[in-house]
């Protein structure tokens, strides 16, 4: 399965302050949840930010939260249990939806049912190994294995910006490449 940027939505998720301070690789996951916000907009892919309870747990970082649409608050663990989230999954596009490429926090419990969600719906899932992240290095170990083992492809954020690319001969190669230097 190939992912392609007219089919696709870029979901971020939960990546918020009182989150973060508690996520050992919190620099990298927002580092790479950036350049994957800033492809997705020289490339015209969709792209959604929702915060998980954002008055306990804080907003998302500036530099990212700026890159993307307003955050949409939730909940339920699982994006797809918040209407916005799930409408503009089921909303008419110039082209369906297909795809969703996840990052975000934490991996075995907003990610991962999100994930298992849209499998459901019988959705592409791409989980971008390098920006998503949890507490405990075991929980997040363990949840990657448990979302490849139920159809989730695995990737990194560099491998899902040139795929949207395509080719060096995209009219956007050269800013895209400057995002993963």
């Amino acid at each position: 399965m190939r992912i392609q940027p007219a089919t696709t939505l870029l979901a971020v998720v939960d990546i918020q302050e009182r989150l973060l301070a508690v996520i050992p690789a919190a620099d990298g996951v927002v580092a790479r949840a950036v350049r994957l916000a800033q492809a997705a907009g020289l490339l015209g892919v969709r792209s959604m930010l929702a915060e998980q309870y954002p008055r306990g747990l804080g907003p998302t970082p500036a530099t990212l939260a700026s890159l993307l649409p307003p955050p949409v608050a939730k909940m339920a663990f699982s994006c797809c249990g918040c209407e916005p989230f799930a409408a503009a999954i089921d909303a008419p596009a110039p082209e369906p939806l297909e795809t969703v490429v996840l990052c975000g926090l934490e991996t075995h419990v907003c990610i991962a049912q999100t994930a298992l969600d849209l499998l459901f719906r019988g959705l592409g899932v791409f989980i971008v190994v390098d920006a998503v992240a949890s507490r405990h290095a075991l929980d997040h170990e363990v949840a990657l294995r448990r979302l490849e083992g139920a159809g989730a492809i695995l990737t990194t954020s560099e491998a899902v910006i040139f795929e949207w690319c395509r080719s060096a001969e995209h009219p956007q190669f050269q800013a895209v490449r400057r995002l993963v230097l």
